[in-house]
């Protein structure tokens, strides 16, 4: 199982994270998008998609819903199928990278950490995780820092 990425990130940050999300599924490879976009931008896709006039760090688009935990086959999710090369489109995440800096900033650890972890929150959301809840927030928080810790991006760098 792989996964590969249409980006505008680093390719070598990318076949790290597609290397340290490897395990987290079952099923067929996958693909996904992550881009990183102007707080403008963002603001507008967080207005009309989420109904919330603000800036915010990601914005994930899942393209299934019902996966969290489960295969990803390309048989049940014909729709999700990319022709190119087979995989299972997982979804897109948007990234605003100033908001990225800020809270690297405020949190006093590295750009590429904050940016990387965005990703990280991002994707998960894709695979159907979320935090609306103490159960699922907790749950989310133990994937993101298993995939941090491979990628050697923990909280104080």
């Amino acid at each position: 199982m792989n996964i590969v990425f249409d980006s505008d990130l680093p390719e070598e940050g990318l076949s790290r994270l597609a290397e340290a999300m490897d395990g987290l599924w079952e099923g067929d490879d996958l693909s996904a998008e992550i881009w990183l976009i102007p707080a403008e931008e963002i603001r507008s896709l967080n207005a009309r998609e989420r109904g919330v006039d603000a800036v915010t760090d990601v914005l994930s688009f899942p393209a299934m819903d019902g996966i969290k935990d489960r295969p990803i086959r390309g048989s049940e999710h014909i729709d999700c199928v990319r022709p190119e090369d087979g995989s299972v489109f997982l979804g897109s995440v948007v990234i605003c990278e100033q908001r990225a800096r800020e809270q690297a900033q405020e949190y006093g650890h590295s750009f590429e950490r904050e940016l990387w972890y965005l990703a990280v929150h991002g994707l998960l959301h894709c695979f159907g995780y979320d935090h609306e809840t103490e159960e699922e927030k907790r749950e989310m928080r133990e994937k993101e820092e298993y995939v941090m810790q491979k990628l050697d991006l923990r909280r104080e760098s």
